[in-house]
């Protein structure tokens, strides 16, 4: 399972599910792994396999403020999730603030690991609250993001509408035999019809006024950061992720940004998992159109149907409607939680309610009806 976003993690939504099997299907056989695509749950599913240790450094919030932050180091490898610093999941009942919201937090979680010791470094972009472009990231690195009078620029996308350079200052030293690797959860260019502003900050905040305003700042940052510093982000795949975090970090830091969804399901061995299944369960909060353009579960039901292995989703919700359209992806039924809750029990309960029906049909069900 992936993780439910503002709800539920991975192992907690998988530990649900397997719960609701165990108890309709004594005699089935269950292995849970945690899935992610750069978002949240990262750390959760790399750090079995990375092992190292889990540390913790106060970063700034993307609100404002200082938070704990946890990231992974593993011997001369670094693990960190952007969501940890700069996620939506620390807007709790506060409001919004699509075009101040900071990813200065990452920043200082790179300066960590790097000073930690860590030559590579692995920044998992997703469930961002912010849409600064990762200017907030540089900034905290030592970049120098100017605008008029040669003031360094407000924090958010806010302040990338007043920026007029980029000077590399101690940014370049600090990065002095490193590689940096992002995880796109999306294929997204920063800019554009469909960039960051325009598909995504609606999701974190934004009306329409304002998806105007970021779409204008990030066209002019562009600009500037291929005019300073050489690079051409305004169409670069992937460089929407995590409000253009994944832009940000192939201009300041030379950033490879790698499929997230396969790189995880690779370094955890999926495929060898998924061929000795019969079945796969997998699922987020929202399973939608999205779900198969980067996300992990549409990676995984990707694979498991070109293995021939059936799959059945349970979601918080889905906006799916046709489900021949489905059938045709791998998906044989769908689960939803939606009028039970999004907590574990609900999760549970809706399996355990909807399971029989789902399988109806598969040679799994059969199988596992004999067995009890």
């Amino acid at each position: 399972m992936n993780a439910f976003k503002g709800t539920l993690s991975a192992s907690a939504a998988g530990a649900a599910v397997a719960r609701a099997v165990k108890n309709k299907f004594p005699a089935a056989i269950i292995e849970t792994m945690p899935i992610a695509d750069g978002g949240d749950g990262l750390l959760e599913a790399l750090a079995p396999v990375f092992k190292g240790r889990l540390l913790s450094a106060r970063v700034a919030g993307p609100f404002g403020g200082r938070l704990t932050a946890r990231w992974l180091l593993a011997g001369r490898t670094a693990v960190i999730e952007m969501a940890e610093a700069a996620g939506l999941r620390h807007a709790g009942k506060k409001r919004l603030k699509p075009l101040d919201a900071s990813t200065r937090g990452v920043g200082q979680l790179l300066k960590a690991a790097a000073r930690a010791g860590a030559k590579e470094i692995i920044v998992g972009l997703g469930g961002s609250a912010s849409n600064d472009g990762g200017a907030g990231c540089a900034a905290a690195f030592g970049f120098e993001l100017s605008g008029p009078g040669g003031r360094p620029v407000a924090p958010g996308a806010r302040g990338l509408a007043d920026l007029v350079s980029i000077k590399p200052g101690q940014g370049p030293a600090r990065l002095a035999g490193h590689t940096v690797r992002g995880l796109a959860d999306v294929e997204n260019p920063l800019c554009g019809r469909l960039g960051s502003a325009r598909v995504f900050a609606p999701q974190k905040g934004a009306g329409s006024r304002e998806v105007a305003f970021i779409e204008a700042a990030l066209l002019g940052y562009a600009r500037t950061v291929r005019r300073d510093l050489g690079v051409k982000i305004a169409r670069l795949k992937g460089g929407a992720a995590a409000g253009g975090l994944g832009a940000g970090l192939a201009a300041f830091f030379g950033a490879e940004l790698l499929d997230g969804a396969s790189f995880v399901l690779d370094k955890t061995g999926f495929d060898a998992k998924i061929s000795r299944a019969d079945l796969l369960i997998t699922g987020e909060g929202c399973f939608d159109r999205q779900t198969f353009f980067g996300k992990a579960p549409g990676e995984a039901i990707r694979r498991a149907r070109a293995l021939g292995k059936p799959v059945v989703v349970a979601c918080g919700r889905s906006l799916f409607g046709d489900r021949r359209a489905l059938a045709r992806r791998g998906v044989h039924a769908v689960i939803e939680a939606r009028r039970l809750g999004r907590d574990a029990a609900a999760l549970s309960l809706a399996v355990e309610r909807g399971l029989p029906g789902a399988l109806g049909g598969l040679p799994v069900y059969q199988g596992l009806r004999k067995k009890v």
